[in-house]
């Protein structure tokens, strides 16, 4: 019996370069190795090119005319979509400075000129598995994701609240002047948090009266449950405390490990204040959404029983009565 052959997609490989010479001489190789290739003459040609087919590596000239190379790994390197593209720097300088600059912008490898067809597929090759490998977890992580949304999904009162908690959490974070990754996490954290509540039964989630103190167990061991689902993407590290520890409380009376005060990490206080304020705002089973006044006499009222931050609450008020954050339905 003859082996079932599975059709592999060949990798494209974007050359920018404005040299015909070199163009040709790069693409002969690369086609007679099986790859695509599509070709741009200068940087701001290859910036249109990596917008409209999105290639899984760039050979790129560092002396261009119109924007070099150094500018071109600049701009993809700083945008999220791109960041994770491998760039190959094809240039006839040696210079180690010039070097250094490439590295610091985020060139993966360089290929000095004239070079060896070999070296340049070895090279080549590399980084493609690499990028795959960087693929596969990106879309690992998608997965996650549209898991968190399912659990939104199934309860109509929900429905928006990661949305939302993505929203304010990550204005009240970039208020209190948190970093730019802990905003990242928060913003991620927002979607992510409840991500374990995929374990637990549909009809305790969605009862409409007080758990029985074995419902209560159970759905108190959601944050373990989605940090342990959460866990093998590096990529998500940051996000690991939010999960874990949303359902903490300021004096310590939260699950799952009754952290209290700064022991409780600051990404995830900012998501138990945000979560308060949806909760109140928001229709639930039990009653209509109350109005944003009422609301923050009782996100006041629990922050000085103890349960809340009462900076972190003060401060997400404060952007309220503000009009610093958009209301979101």
């Amino acid at each position: 019996m003859k082996p079932v052959s599975q059709k592999v997609t060949a990798s494209r490989i974007l050359v920018v370069d404005d040299s015909e010479e070199i163009v040709k001489l790069v693409t002969e190789i690369l086609q007679d190795s099986g790859y695509k290739t599509i070709v741009a003459r200068n940087g701001r040609e290859a910036l249109k090119m990596v917008e409209s087919d999105n290639p899984d590596l760039i050979l790129l000239d560092a002396i261009m005319p119109a924007m070099d190379g150094y500018e071109v790994t600049r701009l993809l390197k700083s945008e999220d979509r791109t960041r994770l593209t491998p760039i190959i720097m094809l240039t006839g300088l040696s210079d180690f400075s010039d070097k250094m600059k490439g590295i610091e912008l985020g060139v993966d490898d360089f290929i000095v000129k004239p070079f060896n067809h070999i070296e340049l597929l070895t090279r080549v090759k590399s980084l493609l598995r690499v990028k795959q490998y960087t693929d596969e977890l990106e879309n690992a992580e998608t997965v996650i994701f549209s898991l968190a949304l399912a659990v939104e999904a199934k309860d109509s009162y929900t429905e928006g609240h990661c949305h939302r908690l993505s929203y304010y959490g990550a204005k009240l974070a970039e208020h209190i002047g948190l970093s730019d990754d802990d905003i990242k996490a928060v913003r991620r954290g927002g979607v992510l948090h409840d991500i374990g509540k995929i374990a637990i039964d549909e009809r305790i989630l969605r009862k409409p009266g007080s758990l029985t103190s074995e419902e209560f167990t159970l759905v108190k061991q959601h944050p373990v449950i989605g940090e342990s689902i959460c866990k093998p993407l590096r990529s998500l590290n940051n996000v690991l405390p939010i999960i874990r520890s949303h359902q903490e409380r300021w004096n310590g009376s939260g699950y799952p490990d009754g952290l209290s005060k700064e022991n409780i990490p600051v990404t995830a206080r900012v998501i138990m204040t945000v979560d308060l304020y949806d909760a109140l705002t928001t229709d639930r089973p039990y009653r209509k959404a109350l109005p944003e006044e009422e609301a923050i006499r009782i996100m006041f009222d629990e922050a000085k029983k103890g349960l809340w931050d009462p900076t972190m609450m003060h401060e997400f008020i404060q952007l309220l009565k503000n009009n610093k954050i958009d209301k979101l339905v």
